[in-house]
């Protein structure tokens, strides 16, 4: 194919180095995805999308739509030489990073969550920027040397710059020498913890950030107001709603998922309805465009099946965290020990992340519906009163075990990072086995009178 009908794209990843590939001019987002894919040698990229800048926001792009709608005449017009840009940006922030089964995958998401808590702006937070800090330093350089800890040497020696891990704010809040100090201490309390677990405890600890694991849009109030003063913030669990009033973010709803009864648009119109039990009236607020209500729209309904996909296993690594927490961890696994270490030795887990998305997508029909009356083939010249609009029934299904293995056989993989041996890998069947087994154990310890708490 001829080079005048090539476009290079140039893809910006969140640990500041970049990609590029040459795509066709009819091309759609998907191939430039799988061009990524191929770059970072990874089978596929969950929680991550192609992002675009437009009016100063990121907008995620549809993969099955052609770039040309995103880049506008400028595409077509455009040479190889001249680079088209792209972000790669996370799109679904997730409560455990363990749900992230790519090591690589794991670390651009880490270095997002890096980024946007140097940008935070959770001043009633400090305590936990601090440990954030801690949990960063940890991930980047290891263990701190015990001289380090201790004594004036410690007040000597700057092993890492403010900047890189606390927001402007709080440095000028507390100074440099104040945080060059004090900083080591709890950097050195992380001692013996490896990489692949601070980075976990980075992401777990960022997800309780205000301001953290939230995607922004900027919305108006009023249809002809200048500024736009609003945030509306996409967040794992639901729907945060701030106003900026001198410069500080006030937060004027929280809504989780089964708050929203419908979410509607009509051009730059964006209607919030909450369900009846809050009494609240619709929030009625405007986008820059009817493009960026679709995309808003688009990013807030994928943002809900994926939470209502991943609450099981959420929950069940929580599970396993709170055991470890409280010493019932290894006594689960060693009942039985001889049986249980030959399971884990002859058995193979065949489900892989492929079969973890399937069973994401099945998993979700049942609770969630979206009615979209719009044309697929999105254009911004469509007229503005068109109307698409998605309606959020949660209708819970019956409540199961987290452990089940006809719903969550793939959870196995989670336990890696976690268990205080090696990873078991388990079939579902032995998974059935191995669950009942670690229940029996903690029924017959309460019956003895001791706390499974």
């Amino acid at each position: 194919m001829r080079t005048k009908w090539k476009r290079h794209v140039c893809i910006l990843l969140p640990n500041k180095q970049h990609l590029d590939c040459a795509v066709r001019v009819r091309a759609r987002g998907r191939e430039v995805l799988n061009s990524v894919l191929k770059q970072l040698s990874v089978s596929d990229l969950q929680v991550f999308g192609l992002a675009v800048l437009r009016d100063n926001e990121y907008l995620f792009v549809d993969l099955d739509q052609k770039l040309s709608k995103y880049f506008g005449k400028r595409w077509n017009t455009g040479s190889i030489k001249v680079p088209f840009i792209l972000f790669l940006r996370v799109q679904f922030y997730l409560e455990a990073g363990q749900l992230i089964m790519s090591s690589k995958e794991q670390q651009l998401y880490y270095c997002e969550l890096r980024q946007k808590v140097l940008r935070s702006q959770s001043r009633h937070q400090e305590a936990l920027l601090f440990q954030l800090a801690a949990s960063a330093l940890q991930a980047d350089i290891g263990d701190l040397e015990q001289k380090d800890v201790e004594g004036e040497e410690r007040k000597r020696r700057h092993y890492f710059l403010p900047e890189d891990y606390f927001p402007s704010w709080l440095i000028k809040r507390r100074g440099r020498d104040f945080l060059l100090q004090n900083s080591p201490v709890l950097h050195g309390e992380l001692r013996g913890v490896s990489r692949s677990q601070a980075i976990l405890q980075f992401i777990r600890e960022a997800s309780s950030l205000q301001d953290g694991a939230v995607t922004f849009y900027r919305m108006r109030q009023e249809k002809k107001e200048l500024r736009s003063s609003i945030l509306l913030g996409v967040a794992v669990k639901g729907l945060h709603i701030y106003q900026e009033v001198e410069g500080k973010q006030c937060m004027l709803h929280d809504f989780s998922w089964i708050d929203i009864d419908r979410l509607t648009f009509q051009g730059s119109r964006f209607e919030i309805a909450a369900v009846g039990s809050l009494c609240l009236p619709k929030l009625l607020y405007y986008t820059h465009s009817a493009f960026h209500s679709k995309h808003i729209l688009r990013h807030l309904t994928d943002s809900h099946r994926l939470h209502i996909s991943t609450r099981d296993a959420v929950s069940y690594i929580q599970q396993l965290e709170d055991m470890k927490a409280s010493q019932l961890y290894n006594e689960a696994y060693i009942c039985d020990a001889a049986s249980l270490k030959q399971r884990l030795h002859c058995s193979n887990l065949a489900s892989s992340m492929s079969d973890c998305s399937v069973a994401m997508e099945a998993a979700t029909c049942s609770s969630f519906s979206v009615a979209v009356e719009a044309d697929t083939d999105w254009t911004e010249e469509e007229e503005e009163d068109s109307l698409s609009e998605a309606e959020l029934r949660l209708d819970e299904p019956e409540e199961v075990f987290v452990d089940d293995p006809a719903e969550v056989s793939w959870l196995g993989e989670l336990l890696h990072g976690i268990s205080v041996d090696e990873p078991p890998v388990l079939n579902s069947s032995d998974w059935a086995a191995v669950t009942m087994e670690m229940k029996q154990v903690l029924w017959r310890r309460a019956d003895e009178g001791a706390s499974v708490d």
